[in-house]
């Protein structure tokens, strides 16, 4: 993206450099919840004074009701999701922990739940606990410590064919690595071609590419803060297969209802406001009127303006040396990895994370400590590291921030 595009994208962004508490900063803390867009700001204001629930006979009802297919219907094709449904609930997590106990109790008592090593504690945690609730043994697939990703060759070797549930990692918010979706669930389905397969989208969403068509899973979940929205709720895509399972729901209710309660119009209207977005950058780099088309088009973008950030972190701008140019200085997954998504981790030799951290945030640059704790020790503990320094940008942040990075970077180090 030029100059003029990247000015054309922050314009529509909240704080998006300064904060309220803090003054003017640049913020590499996107992997800690993404920026919000102005017109969900003006949504959540809206929505929050209106008294009318859904399913009543009136017309501000009606309204709402129309606001939430609305929703469903622009996340179905910006996700690309053909069938299946589209439910919110509290957050991301607890929405992975919902989808994952019904795949444990909904398949036979007995048999594997596959993860990998590199995944979140949300899905980590909630297969441990109801693989053993069903009766299932939970497996961990080993990631590569040294690229911070697992690979559907990695899956091939574990998996087997009393594999019920298995989970995977879109992109590591430790890492910043993207996993091979499509591929790893194609390495599951070639030994158990029943198996229930879960995604973890929370960290991938924001790079606005998802393709749910390609990847034969049967639920993927997303944070919406960390997609330009905000707090308070997660959303899921479940399959028809799934869908159809046995779950929490009102007796005698709608069948194949997964909600529980009234949810928030307000919610699944910001979903729309960060879909019309996506629309709108789409169009600044195709001609093309299909909308699917231009929200692939806003994904490519995005991808490669935060591939340009990320090589420039690494690798130097202008007369600035990069992290890779800096003695003191480690990157967690390799200084040229493929895989990664917007995001560096590192540490500086000698020298604890969060003293790091610190001295970043008095110049101004907002980045975030990950300890050896029950987040972020899969990563950390095999590296023998007790933290290091998560540096997360997304498509809004400019090549100017990144050089107010590595100039406080290079004083540090040094």
């Amino acid at each position: 993206m030029n100059e003029e595009m990247i000015n054309q994208v922050r314009n529509r962004f909240a704080q998006v450099d300064a904060c309220p508490q803090q003054g003017p900063r640049v913020f590499f803390e996107n992997a800690g919840g993404a920026l919000t867009l102005n017109s969900v700001v003006d949504t959540s204001k809206a929505y929050a004074a209106i008294p009318d629930n859904q399913g009543r006979d009136n017309a501000g009802s009606h309204e709402l009701v129309r606001v939430i297919t609305k929703a469903k219907d622009d996340m179905r094709v910006f996700m690309n999701a053909p069938d299946g449904q589209f439910f919110v609930g509290e957050s991301g997590t607890e929405l992975l922990f919902r989808v994952i106990m019904n795949a444990c109790l909904g398949t036979a008592g007995d048999g594997i739940v596959l993860g990998s090593t590199v995944e979140h504690p949300a899905t980590r945690s909630a297969c441990h606990r109801w693989s053993r609730i069903s009766g299932k043994t939970h497996r961990l697939v080993t990631h590569d410590d040294a690229l911070g990703l697992v690979t559907a060759e990695d899956y091939a070797v574990q998996v087997t064919p009393d594999t019920r549930v298995a989970t995977i990692l879109h992109t590591s918010p430790v890492t910043g690595m993207g996993m091979d979706v499509a591929a790893i669930s194609g390495a599951i389905r070639a030994v158990a071609p029943d198996c229930i397969i879960i995604v973890d989208g929370i960290q991938h969403a924001a790079h606005g590419q998802i393709d749910l068509a390609s990847y034969d899973v049967d639920g993927y979940v997303i944070s919406p803060y960390k997609m330009f929205s905000r707090h308070g709720y997660g959303l899921a895509w479940i399959s028809d297969r799934m869908t159809a399972m046995e779950h929490d729901s009102l007796v005698g209710g709608p069948d194949g209802n997964w909600e529980l309660g009234t949810r928030d119009t307000g919610a699944y209207a910001t979903l729309s406001d960060v879909t019309d977005y996506l629309e709108w950058l789409g169009t600044q780099f195709t001609d093309s009127t299909d909308r699917r088309e231009r929200f692939k088009a806003a994904g490519a973008a995005i991808h490669a303006h935060e591939k340009s950030l990320t090589d420039a972190m690494i690798q130097g701008t202008g007369n600035l040396p990069g992290l890779a140019s800096m003695p003191r200085v480690r990157i967690i997954g390799g200084i040229d990895n493929p895989a990664r998504e917007g995001l560096v981790s590192l540490y500086v030799e000698g020298m604890d994370s969060a003293d790091v951290v610190t001295a970043l945030n008095k110049e101004g640059i907002r980045t975030h400590l990950r300890k050896a704790d029950h987040y972020s020790g899969n990563i950390l503990d095999p590296l023998g590291l007790d933290g290091c320094v998560r540096v997360s940008m997304c498509h809004y942040n400019s090549l100017h921030e990144v050089a107010q990075f590595l100039a406080v970077m290079k004083s540090i180090a040094e």
